[in-house]
């Protein structure tokens, strides 16, 4: 089992962001965190926990005070710390970092998307190459597992431009690599400034420029990259259709075959007026989201522990038998997978999947 807390809080709202997020406001966190303590002790059953991920927003927008009371409220858990992460933007210092270690803390996700001038302009992001070499130069030294975001695919960048990114990154050397293909959503300051999404065609050849540069790592899920035992454990939960605990406002969660989504409204947060959305999933729901999930990983999905979930052999699914035919699905050993000619467009492959007839 595992648990997302959100955290909505940040310094500067980025251009691209649609996540549930707010300025930070102190007497505002401090409510929050009352509420999310309630929320946590009203929810949490006491399972054994394996990953924690706290995730925003920024979670290190708070200060010490706040943020050594957020870290207390994981002693709640029942937690074999296998992996616990925290986000965070470039402008960390020494005395957080200190102070996640402190609590167990393990793995840090850097929020760098570019180190290009013009486009963290663009992005509204507030650092420069040197904050990011600074802040995982520290973190190495304290031995935590780094990730770092890249954003690609933003507007009027070309190939060299990322290439400068990406070459940036591997002299970092860090554990773990997440990369964005821009998204220009709604509501967000990009798209209100009518912002265009750059053209596919080039979006592919940057997605194919990702792939080789990071060769070096090993490509495990369609969009991220890591080292031998780095694998974001957490995340894994996720893409293998796995429960896990949603605290916080806009949070979703994953229990006793329920999919949940918390309110985004922060009165009705505060409140305790909790969950905004909640549906019950019936036995073809889930095995839809075990191939549309399980099919982010590059392995694919494990054929033996898909018949002894669900008692069903994979081979028998008409959609399978007719994805194999069209190689658009192959089989690797005792794995099912998308063919890795197809995974930049495996959308187009898992819309396969929804409905499906089992």
């Amino acid at each position: 089992m595992s648990i997302y807390i959100h955290i909505p809080f940040c310094k500067d709202i980025c251009s691209y962001c649609d996540f549930c997020k707010f300025y930070y406001n102190e007497k505002w966190v401090d409510n929050y965190l009352i509420a999310l303590e309630k929320e946590i002790k009203t929810k949490y059953n006491d399972e054994l926990i394996n990953t924690i991920y706290i995730g925003g927003g920024t979670p290190t927008s708070l200060n010490i005070k706040q943020l050594e009371k957020l870290l207390q409220l994981t002693k709640l858990f029942n937690f074999k710390n296998e992996e616990f992460t925290v986000e965070t933007n470039a402008d960390l210092d020494e005395e957080k970092i200190k102070l996640l270690s402190k609590y167990g803390v393990n793995r840090i996700s850097i929020g760098m998307q570019t180190v290009n001038s013009k486009y963290l302009k663009l992005l509204n992001r507030n650092h420069t190459k040197e904050d990011i070499i600074n802040l995982v130069n520290i973190l190495k030294k304290y031995n935590f597992n780094i990730n770092l975001d890249l954003m690609y695919a933003l507007p009027n960048q070309t190939l060299d431009e990322l290439n400068e990114d990406l070459d940036f990154i591997l002299s970092l050397d860090v554990n773990h690599i997440s990369t964005y293909s821009l998204m220009i959503e709604p509501h967000t300051k990009l798209y209100i400034d009518n912002i265009s999404s750059i053209d596919e065609d080039l979006d592919l050849a940057m997605y194919n420029l990702i792939i080789k540069k990071l060769n070096r790592y090993n490509h495990y899920e369609i969009s991220n990259f890591a080292k031998e035992n780095c694998f974001s454990k957490h995340n894994l939960v996720y893409w293998n259709n796995l429960e896990y605990y949603g605290f916080g406002i806009g949070a979703s969660g994953y229990l006793n075959g329920i999919r949940y989504d918390n309110t985004k409204s922060f009165s009705n947060y505060i409140k305790g007026d909790i969950i905004s959305s909640s549906h019950k999933l019936s036995r073809q729901e889930i095995i839809e989201n075990e191939f549309i999930l399980g099919f982010r990983k590059l392995e694919g999905i494990d054929i033996d522990l898909f018949f002894e979930k669900y008692n069903i052999s994979i081979d028998s699914i008409k959609i399978v038998k007719d994805l194999l035919e069209e190689n658009k699905l192959i089989k690797d050993g005792n794995h099912l997978k998308i063919n890795p000619k197809y995974i930049y467009v495996s959308n187009t492959i898992l819309v396969n999947f929804i409905d499906l007839e089992v």
